[in-house]
């Protein structure tokens, strides 16, 4: 069983910064992807970042300069620290895990609300 643990959600003003933190436990493989998405009310669900274990990262047009990927894989951790927040950026974004490279299962978190007040 795998378990995604995020952190660091809130509220922000335009042009702030925060940091989403997302901590992989279980049977985690050597191999795998992490990222985030995100939902915003109406919308569909989109990748926001995404990073492998080999720090091969993926990066949504619309947040590429303002927003850095990274890991930690000896904690089985991901971030996403994101600066010059814009009111687009509010809403919820999920930790993503897909585990494995032969076998894949794919695991998601239960969300941090993200809001950015204009």
């Amino acid at each position: 069983q795998v378990q995604l643990m995020e952190s660091g959600g809130g509220l922000v003003q335009t042009g702030g910064s925060l940091r989403l933190s997302c901590a992989a436990s279980g049977s985690i493989s050597a191999f795998n992807v992490m990222g985030w998405y995100r939902q915003a009310p109406g919308n569909q669900r989109e990748s926001v970042a995404t990073i492998s274990t080999t720090v091969s990262t993926n990066y949504a047009d619309s947040v590429k300069g303002r927003f850095t990927i990274s890991r930690d894989n000896a904690k089985n951790t991901v971030y996403l620290q994101m600066n010059s927040l814009k009111p687009e950026d509010t809403a919820v974004y999920s930790c993503y895990l897909k585990n494995g490279r032969v076998v894949v299962r794919e695991y998601w978190g239960q969300g941090t609300q993200v809001t950015v007040s204009s």
